[in-house]
């Protein structure tokens, strides 16, 4: 005979527990015990059997700790096969206490989804309840009123989140599955159904006017909104009123935006920009090297100084007849505040030694004095430098040329050619070629950047560019 036990539908775990307990002390297989919800599905049963728990208890129960959660979460779900499941894994760990760790077991898996749903739930409902204010309460503390639907028995799991989220006002939350409430000092939870109730105040319409002047359409993903804030919840949110009418208007508001959007100077403007702020560097023409240093390390004309550990000045003789110019400090050299002594100085080093020239004999320096990044984990990935930060460390280079006073400046890769020789030029059409500058009184050679060498990794062209650097390098000692 069939054995038949009505439990309400409900989280609770108690009354689930005592007849689980009777049912298996007595060794009553899962197959011989229908579970009913209370109130539903009668006609169902109505000719079954209710059968007391009598008799010897004929078993004892062993049960892990670790899986007394599972058993729990399961039970809240909304599903009626919810106590049936549950007994049947309780009946299978008797035998198998491992069974929980077996995810191909078809019980174990649909425990496993259900406990997930039931999480999930649990995190939607933290997420997505919203309160409304009411009259204050006696003795003048505040009183929120909120109305949620959640999709399984999850108000027990989330009651101690809201108690202590918001332990310093009175709160109910209604829910057709029941409701949890705080006073300050005790936290009620009542399984009786509650009615909905039309809810709104004041600053939920403050929220809403906030929510609509905020939403950018440019960045509106609706599939990433489903995901993240399925439809099923918008009844309980005030600003789901508005998604319909954002998202519909979109389109338009993004045109609108681009049209607004800040347009760059035009280019005789930037051109007067540049004029003074070289004017304003020249009248600030410092003695020395070092004082240019000094005032490099405080330069503040981009924003890569905001990220960057430190400027990397000029090194070298003030002297020197040759000035090597690269594009811009790497990871090490920003770290170490001199110029290539990263991976890509130390190929330029090597090349200087097999072409028979000295580092003490040059002047090293970049032609932008920041590191440009982009961060990757813990890693600092070189970015090429814009057009704006070439502009923003241009006056600093031409003052390095003026005290140098060199007689050939040799640019390393496309930046660097930008800076001495100007935008019209390109790397491979004057890549080795040592071209006299009278209007400027020096000579120019253009190289490839060492870095560029190293991205080719052990390779045969890697070689080809090595020895075609050495070649061009060794041109510097018709200057030397």
């Amino acid at each position: 005979m069939a054995v038949v036990i009505t439990l309400a539908d409900t989280s609770e775990f108690d009354p689930w527990r005592q007849n689980a307990r009777a049912a298996l002390q007595r060794n009553i297989p899962p197959e011989h015990i229908v579970w009913r919800l209370q109130g539903k599905d009668a006609d169902l049963f109505s000719r079954a059997e209710t059968t007391s728990f009598e008799g010897e208890i004929r078993r004892e129960i062993r049960l892990k700790a670790s899986s007394l959660p599972v058993l729990k979460d399961v039970l809240c779900h909304s599903s009626p096969e919810r106590f049936a499941l549950a007994y049947r894994l309780l009946w299978r760990l008797q035998d198998d206490p491992a069974l929980l760790s077996i995810p191909t077991d078809p019980d174990v898996g649909q425990a496993r989804r259900m406990v997930q749903q039931v999480r999930r739930a649990a995190h939607k409902m933290t997420a997505f309840v919203r309160f409304r204010e009411q009259d204050p309460a006696e003795g003048g503390r505040r009183r929120f009123l909120s109305w949620f639907e959640p999709d399984h028995h999850v108000l027990e799991k989330v009651s101690s989140f809201f108690a202590k989220r918001f332990a310093d006002m009175d709160w109910l939350i209604l829910t057709p599955r029941g409701s949890i409430s705080w006073d300050g000092s005790t936290l009620n939870c009542s399984f009786t159904p509650c009615e909905k109730q039309a809810l709104e105040d004041d600053v939920e319409r403050l929220w809403q006017t906030y929510y609509a002047s905020t939403f950018n359409p440019a960045r509106m993903r609706t599939k990433a909104m489903r995901n993240e804030m399925p439809c099923r919840y918008w009844k309980n949110l005030p600003e789901a009123a508005l998604i319909p009418q954002l998202v519909a208007e979109a389109e338009k508001r993004v045109a609108e935006m681009a049209a607004r959007e800040a347009l760059p100077p035009p280019k005789f403007h930037q051109a007067i920009q540049d004029r003074q702020r070289a004017r304003v560097l020249r009248e600030q023409t410092p003695g020395g090297l070092a004082e240019l240093a000094d005032d490099i390390r405080a330069c503040r004309a981009c924003p890569l100084q905001c990220h960057a550990t430190q400027a990397v000045v000029g090194e070298g003789a003030e002297t020197a007849k040759v000035m090597i110019v690269g594009e811009q400090p790497g990871d090490q050299e920003d770290l170490a505040g001199r110029p290539f002594v990263g991976p890509a100085g130390q190929l330029l080093m090597g090349c200087f030694q097999e072409a028979g020239i000295a580092r003490e004999s040059l002047y090293l320096t970049n032609a932008v004095k920041h590191f440009r990044f982009t961060t990757s984990g813990r890693r600092r990935i070189h970015q090429t430098p814009g057009v704006e930060h070439i502009a923003a460390c241009q006056p600093w280079l031409k003052q390095e040329i003026a005290l140098v006073k060199p007689r050939l400046i040799v640019s390393l890769g496309a930046t660097a050619l930008r800076a001495v020789s100007g935008p019209s030029d390109r790397l491979r059409d004057v890549r080795g070629i040592l071209r006299p500058r009278k209007d400027k009184g020096w000579s120019h050679l253009g190289l490839a950047h060492p870095s560029w060498i190293l991205r080719l990794g052990p390779t045969e062209q890697a070689e080809q560019e090595r020895q075609a650097m050495i070649a061009g390098l060794r041109q510097i000692q018709s200057v030397l």
